[in-house]
């Protein structure tokens, strides 16, 4: 099957007939012989007879995965094979549609093995990841690079205006096209055994950078012997540390864990500067302490991997590879959506900087404010600007509220929807919980599944992923997962969330529904198989209903009385929502031109030692602000290093652009109706990729997207 499994806001794969990387040998014309013993007990090697296909959990053990994962290939393989070798003229629906059916058991493995090793990892899994990364990567160039096969593809593709196509069909064989010469179709022999090898130590690489990240984020949390130095932090978060550090061997002690971001929550609340500042150094330097988990070397050789590998396919920058099949079209256009909204980033975030730097000298501090110091001192600046802290608003976001009267309500005022939990389907972890989708007329749309709290076994960050994806061959619906990383309350009291945790729950349902709304006949263009400049656009435009006045009421209730957030407080948050946008601006721009600058070096350049590297190109793009680091340090970037968001971080501002213009329509239009809904649904959240997107928005808008609506939400215009 021709697919991209999107694993989140920050981690995705590509695994399809027709899109990836890397391999030695070419696909074998006796495939259908080369078979390999299956597994008997083997669930993964079977449909799953759970509703919808979901994963039958409760039977999958850790040693299932590779087998089936080797198998599918190998059955993969055969299936092309006969397209490839059929004797009779292509069509469509002999190659095409074909391509878009072939591959059923190894999509059904690999989805759920690279679910489980973001979301819930071992030693085992990682052991497989790593063994399968190189065959996988061989997998894709065996279907990519052969020649007879592309002939075919390209035999339709040049005569495709004549073929009497629908215009679903035809953008489906223009993405296949395209998929084969991007991988490689019309190299040479000898270029194509030299991208093989490229492909191959890449996909090794990144798996690679993925484990040692894991392990050094695992290992760079701050031990604390002492529960005074924790002044500050309330009675749930120190009930936390304490019980991470009894998990990690230190009873009698409280741990602070790190989060994927370089921000980190505890810094708002620490009073103890000392302990702020390890924290931060922990943070900033978690993958670069000379160690095994030390990820720099495998960075500078990912980087001269990918230019390299852009050079031998005719491009001058990995970047202007990566971003050619993208909204965006050019580095250049990314970056000057990036470098033009510096100006106004910085000198915001300098004029907070310097009302910060005040309180510190009001109360005699005597130091310069660091990166360490921002978020606390920050926060104290909002509570004397807007009369308003975290600890007065979480009380109000308990998750499970938030969740089904905040997310769920919302998604049923605008699109009809509801939502129904269920208890009778396995589950990979205790934390998980699966929920039925219902349409407004009774149908099942999908199956969801939410994993909220945070645990050693799972990546930073938050993401959507599909284990079964809409499919309008077979008729399949899709079963949907959102990942978070939220604190996990201590045993007997409730999960409150910070106003970020809340809208990051918004966020990444905005993925889940982009995936369940999706109606496309073929599966390399359902749902969110788009652009990473548009995917992030629904996630971050579902963002907007967390402060809907009719959302907001609903769900933001106290947890122990029910009784409903005072209006006064509201106002507050209301009035606060532009609050230290500078910072928050200028830290993701740093994150996303250093990935611009990583990805936009030409093959065979001179490189520097990455941190020189780092620091030169944040001077470069004017970002190098020492108390506001970029959101993700190259040591630790795993977008770009272990995801799929390479040359691609921008991809969220340029989807922000489409989301805060969308959302100007709905409020030009009478704001949160079930009329709106519907056409937002059927204009942008239905269609996946099966026709231009730019065409798209502008029917539904009426006009391209302007960029003022999200200048004037961040607060810099």
């Amino acid at each position: 099957m021709l697919r991209t499994l999107l694993l989140s806001s920050a981690i995705a794969l590509a695994l399809s007939a027709c899109d990836r990387s890397a391999t030695e040998s070419p696909m074998p014309t006796n495939a259908a012989q080369q078979t390999t013993p299956a597994q008997g007990d083997n669930p993964l090697l079977v449909a799953s007879t759970l509703a919808f296909q979901a994963p039958p959990f409760d039977r999958i053990l850790d040693a299932h995965y590779q087998p089936a994962i080797e198998e599918g290939m190998r059955q993969h393989l055969a299936e092309v094979r006969t397209i490839a070798d059929n004797a009779e003229a292509p069509t469509f629906a002999n190659t095409i549609e074909a391509l878009e059916r072939s591959g059923e058991l190894l999509t059904r493995g690999a989805s759920v093995f690279f679910a489980m090793t973001s979301a819930n990892t071992n030693p085992a899994l990682q052991a497989a990841e790593e063994a399968l990364a190189p065959k996988l990567a061989e997998h894709s160039d065996a279907i990519h690079l052969d020649p007879a096969l592309f002939a075919r593809v390209k035999s339709l593709y040049d005569q495709r205006d004549s073929l009497g196509l629908t215009g679903e069909q035809t953008t489906v064989l223009e993405h296949t096209y395209d998929n084969f010469v991007r991988a490689g179709a019309q190299l040479d022999e000898a270029q194509k055994a030299e991208l093989r090898k490229l492909n191959s130590e890449e996909s090794s690489l990144t798996t690679a950078f993925s484990n040692k990240l894991l392990a050094a984020t695992k290992a760079g949390g701050v031990l604390v012997d002492d529960v005074a130095k924790l002044d500050g932090l309330d009675e749930a978060t120190i009930a936390a540390a304490a019980e991470a550090a009894k998990t990690d061997g230190h009873e009698g002690q409280w741990l602070l864990v790190l989060q994927n971001t370089t921000q980190q929550p505890v810094l708002a609340s620490l009073t103890n500067r000392e302990l702020r500042e390890q924290v931060m150094a922990a943070s900033l330097e978690r993958a670069q302490k000379g160690d095994d988990n030390d990820t720099r070397a495998t960075i500078q050789r990912l980087a001269e991997l990918r230019a390299r590998k852009a050079e031998l396919l005719g491009y001058p920058n990995y970047a202007a590879y990566s971003i050619a099949d993208q909204m965006a079209g050019t580095p250049e256009v990314a970056l000057k959506l990036l470098t033009d909204t510096v100006p106004a980033a910085t000198a915001r975030a300098r004029s907070e900087l310097a009302k910060i730097q005040a309180v510190v000298d009001a109360q005699g501090g005597g130091f310069q404010v660091g990166a360490a110091d921002w978020d606390h001192y920050a926060e104290q600046v909002r509570k004397a600007e807007y009369d308003l802290d975290e600890a007065q608003i979480k009380p109000y976001f308990e998750l499970d509220r938030v969740l089904k009267d905040g997310v769920f309500f919302a998604a049923g005022q605008l699109y009809g929807i509801t939502a129904k939990e269920r208890t009778d389907l396995p589950v990979y972890h205790p934390d998980v919980r699966v929920f039925d989708i219902f349409d407004a007329d009774g149908t099942q749309l999908a199956l969801f599944y939410l994993d909220p709290f945070q645990r050693e076994s799972k990546q930073g960050g938050a993401w959507m992923g599909n284990f079964v994806e809409q499919n309008g061959l077979t008729g399949t619906i899709p079963v949907i997962y959102n990942v978070e990383n939220y604190t996990r309350p201590v045993e007997g009291q409730p999960a409150l969330l910070s106003w970020d945790d809340t809208t990051t729950l918004f966020h990444e349902f905005g993925h889940a529904l982009h995936g369940i709304f999706s109606k496309t006949a073929y599966p390399s263009v359902a749902g969110t198989n788009v652009p990473r400049d548009f995917v992030e656009f629904p996630s971050q435009f579902n963002e907007h209903w967390a402060l809907d006045p009719k959302v907001f009421a609903n769900y933001a209730k106290h947890y122990q009385t029910g009784e409903p957030m005072p209006q006064e407080l509201v106002d507050r948050i209301v009035r606060a929502r532009t609050f230290n946008q500078g910072y928050a601006t200028t830290e993701y721009l740093s994150a996303a031109l250093l990935d611009m600058a990583w990805h936009t070096l030409p093959a065979g350049d001179a490189q520097k030692d990455v941190d020189t590297f780092e620091r030169e190109a944040l001077a470069r793009y004017k970002v190098d602000m020492a108390a506001v680091p970029p959101r993700y340090r190259t040591n630790y970037f795993s977008h770009i290093w272990g995801g799929g968001y390479a040359a691609g971080y921008y991809a969220y501002f340029g989807a922000e652009v489409l989301d805060h213009d969308a959302f100007q329509w709905f409020r030009e239009n009478g704001g949160l109706t079930r009329e709106n809904g519907q056409v937002f649904r059927d204009k942008v959240l239905s269609i996946g990729h099966s026709r231009d997107l730019a065409q798209a928005y502008r029917e539904f808008r009426g006009k391209d997207p302007s960029v003022e609506p999200l200048l004037e939400h961040r607060g810099l215009k």
